[in-house]
């Protein structure tokens, strides 16, 4: 690959700021994926059943919905090293208070609160980064600061699972501390001192109805993995009053003009339009499949909690090989080829379990995970800088909560659906292991056909796009179509 320019090297501010959001972000990630693993643990330490302990995640997920549509906000009416800090601190405070719980119903509890700080963090942490970047070096910069997003489902559950292996299970919090308090004194000592003066009025009815549609989603998704799938009333109401809730805002939002908490008008601008589908398609098949793996390595191959984690964590070995070559190519060549040949390579190294069997060599299998952790990586890179192409910077907080709804609701989508496609199956092939494995060979055929879709998809993605000086911000004017 050819040397970078000057203009496409990452300005080491950037880098900057980089690391003081990664360290702290990286609580957040490591934590959903840790917890996923502890279920099973936590319903018998703590004598409840699995239908009740569920709620450690989806309480989680609830909260995030609700805290998400409010990052914009914020960081314009309080700046925004002040809210990451903020955020940081509150996701800290519940993850302590995690740590200590006397039951289920205070460990929920105190997840909603870690939640509410997370949803705050997810939006901001694309959003400060593509501020300080400045539309420069795009690829590059997202092949860093993605890290803990393509890593972190990958390490998560191996972490879990040596925590759960010789550890009690409060450490699951606990291991959250060092990365808050490393992350909120990075942040003190190197993001800009806030300097904004605007202070803008709170959208109230645009936060009524776009944080309830977020929940109504995720809680209805939630729902769909329980026995019925998506025909049970708890799944099917609130996803309908979901989209009736979405589709009011939408067109609330359209009507409010810039003064709405999140403008989707910017879906007008076909960058960031095309990214947010795909992403919604890649977080079915990232979190869909990840889903899945592990659970074909415990009900087919046996293993237990910490070797299912093993033997998925060769994706983060492919993740790590691709991130420098695909932020570079995405840089010299744009979003585009490089997104469709990373769904290609995720597409194809997906078929393997869907032919597999109780007997398929492992090496082999983990071989595969080596190139499918390429091509996730490989896909995350451009359509995160592909979705701030051409953008001002006042726009910016808007796509990033953007983003972040669609791969939010696209992950918890592909979970669901596979899921309940697993769930059918394996009612009709049960017995054995060979019949476990046919099965769970039709679930992932299905995350075939989602990472198919996003392949099409890929190809309305911009391709090489010259980086402009950023704009004058304007107010009221939503971005050309391009």
């Amino acid at each position: 690959m050819a040397e970078a320019t000057a203009g496409d090297r990452i300005d080491p501010k950037v880098m900057k700021v980089a690391v003081a959001l990664i360290v702290g972000s990286l609580a957040v990630v490591f934590d959903t994926t840790i917890v996923s693993v502890a279920l099973q643990t936590l319903s018998q330490e703590l004598h409840v059943p699995i239908s009740t302990i569920q709620w450690v995640s989806t309480g989680y997920l609830l909260a995030l919905g609700v805290s998400i549509p409010l990052a914009g906000w914020a960081q314009s009416r309080f700046g925004g090293r002040r809210v990451w800090m903020f955020a940081l601190a509150v996701f800290l405070v519940g993850s302590v208070l995690c740590s200590v719980a006397w039951s289920a119903g205070s460990l929920i509890v105190f997840r909603i609160v870690e939640g509410l700080g997370g949803g705050l963090m997810l939006p901001l942490f694309s959003t400060l980064i593509m501020q300080a970047a400045a539309g420069k070096a795009l690829g590059r910069t997202m092949s860093i600061v993605t890290l803990p997003f393509v890593v972190g489902p990958i390490a998560g559950p191996v972490i879990g699972g040596v925590l759960l292996n010789w550890l009690d299970w409060r450490w699951l919090f606990w291991v959250n501390v060092p990365f808050c308090v490393v992350g909120f004194v990075l942040a003190w000592r190197m993001l800009d001192p806030d300097t904004t003066e605007a202070r803008p009025r709170f959208d109230t009815l645009g936060w009524l109805l776009l944080s309830p549609s977020l929940v109504a989603f995720l809680f209805g998704l939630a729902n769909s993995s329980k026995g019925g799938g998506f025909g049970r009333t708890d799944s099917f109401a609130p996803l309908l009053a979901g989209a009736l809730l979405l589709l009011v805002f939408a067109l609330y939002s359209v009507r409010r003009s810039g003064d709405a908490l999140v403008d989707v008008r910017l879906l007008a601008h076909r960058p960031l339009a095309s990214a947010s589908a795909s992403m919604f398609l890649s977080g079915a098949a990232l979190y869909g499949s990840m889903a899945l793996l592990p659970l074909y390595w415990q009900q087919v191959r046996g293993a237990h909690a910490l070797q299912a984690g093993l033997l998925v964590a060769p994706l983060g070995l492919g993740a790590l090989l691709s991130r420098p070559l695909a932020g570079g190519l995405s840089d010299k060549f744009g979003a585009r080829w490089v997104a469709f040949t990373g769904f290609a390579i995720v597409g194809l190294s997906t078929v393997p379990f869907a032919l597999a069997t109780d007997t398929t060599n492992k090496w082999l299998l983990m071989a595969v995970l080596v190139v499918r952790g390429f091509g996730l990586a490989a896909v995350s890179i451009p359509l995160q800088a592909a979705a701030f192409v051409g953008l001002r910077r006042d726009q910016i907080p808007h796509a990033g909560i953007i983003t972040r709804i669609t791969q939010q609701i696209g992950g918890s989508f592909g979970v669901a659906v596979l899921a309940v496609i697993l769930d059918i199956a394996l009612r009709h092939h049960t017995g054995s292991a060979t019949q476990a494995a046919h099965a769970f060979d039709q679930a992932f055929w299905w995350a075939v056909g989602f990472t198919a879709l996003a392949l099409a998809l890929s190809l309305l993605l911009p391709g090489r796009t010259p980086m402009e000086a950023p704009k004058k911000p304007e107010t009221g004017k939503a971005p050309q179509t391009v």
